[in-house]
């Protein structure tokens, strides 16, 4: 009996450093969707009491858009780490992770470069470009719901909504957000950053589906039905 209580206790404690463990690694990414969200906040208070009066109201409808795209995406991004179910499982060693996390943050580099005077018509379209990502991904993540994930971990399938097209229209929604950004600070540096983030993002896609088929026998037919980012094409 002694032995059965106390591996009991040893199992009960490891469950308990597992919850702790879960709960400490959703707090970075909810500070830091928060703090960039509050920025955003700010930026587009900003915008809107320093506007140019002779602006065209569509381009200042577009961009007061785009910014509360970006923001409704923040906020939500922290919501799902918060309300996120915890994962079943996860892929094992230290490449995921880093890929995980360099594919995520290395965006962030690109606005400390110059940034580049654009075109009326390069201007629009990046900030469509943005405005579009942004929804999209705000989209991805509530059809996500609680089975969100940074990390290559498994929650729960989804396959319902934009997942019915493609399998990663959430990375694919960030991509094109970023490449509008990269667009205002474009040099061959910023290419090359752009470059890296994207082929970390595509490793970052085969870990996640690496757990997905090991979690879900259904996973193999979904993904034979369905384009990892582009119908048709990839």
């Amino acid at each position: 009996m002694q032995l059965e209580s106390s591996g009991g206790g040893v199992n009960f404690l490891k469950l308990e450093q597992s919850r702790a463990y879960d709960l400490l690694m959703r707090l970075p990414l909810l500070g830091w969707s928060m703090f960039c969200a509050t920025l955003q906040m700010a930026g587009l208070a900003r915008y809107v009491r320093e506007a140019d009066a002779a602006l065209p109201f569509a381009v200042y409808s577009v961009n007061v858009a785009m910014r509360l795209s970006t923001i409704a995406f923040l906020l939500l991004l922290g919501a799902s780490v918060v309300m996120r179910a915890r994962a079943t499982s996860k892929a094992r060693g230290l490449e995921p992770r880093v890929s995980a996390f360099v594919g995520a943050f290395l965006v962030y580099v690109i606005p400390l470069f110059p940034r580049r005077e654009l075109s009326v018509t390069a201007e629009m379209v990046s900030t469509l470009l943005i405005l579009f990502g942004s929804a999209a991904a705000v989209i991805a993540l509530v059809r996500l719901g609680r089975s969100f994930s940074m990390m290559s971990e498994a929650r729960r399938l989804v396959t319902s909504g934009p997942y019915r097209f493609v399998r990663h229209p959430l990375y694919l929604a960030e991509e094109l957000a970023i490449i509008g950004i990269s667009m205002q600070f474009f040099s061959l540096s910023t290419a090359f950053v752009l470059a890296v983030q994207i082929a970390f993002q595509l490793r970052r896609m085969r870990n996640e589906e690496a757990v997905l088929a090991e979690s879900f026998p259904e996973y193999a037919a979904y993904r034979q039905r369905t384009a990892r980012l582009l119908p048709g094409i990839y």
